[in-house]
């Protein structure tokens, strides 16, 4: 199953449903390198801009990102950026959000907390996991 960003961001924030997310990461779930660039800006977003979150708070969570590669198996996204290209084009859709529907179609799973993204890839044969 392909994991994406808002979902790993979802666990390292503690939001609501997290706890559904450490269950999934007991499984095989594979998702993007830049993956870890995306959760550490929602990270960032929290202590900086919105002050969710101390400076101690963002520390302790910057270690959690930083293990995801023990836990998930990260793949480079530029396997897949030529067919998300096209999907972002015909969907109307970010480049990176595409990126992870093309992955899924790979893997057939995909796991989101992005509901549009989440419709388009449906639109495409992946099963898909709200969280």
């Amino acid at each position: 199953m392909v994991i994406d960003a808002s979902v790993l961001a979802k666990y390292v924030l503690l939001e609501p449903g997290w706890e559904r997310i450490e269950e999934l990461l007991l499984k095989d779930v594979v998702s993007l390198d830049y993956a870890l660039a995306e959760v550490s800006n929602a990270l960032w977003k929290h202590h900086v801009l919105y002050g969710r979150i101390s400076r101690e708070e963002f520390e302790k969570r910057v270690l959690v990102v930083d293990a995801v590669p023990n836990v998930v198996i990260l793949e480079s996204g530029l396997q897949y950026l030529h067919h998300a290209k096209s999907i972002a084009l015909e969907h109307r859709i970010t480049v990176y959000d595409a990126l992870y529907i093309a992955q899924a179609l790979k893997y057939g799973e995909l796991a989101t907390s992005d509901k549009e993204q989440g419709k388009i890839a449906e639109k495409l044969g992946v099963e898909v996991t709200y969280l």
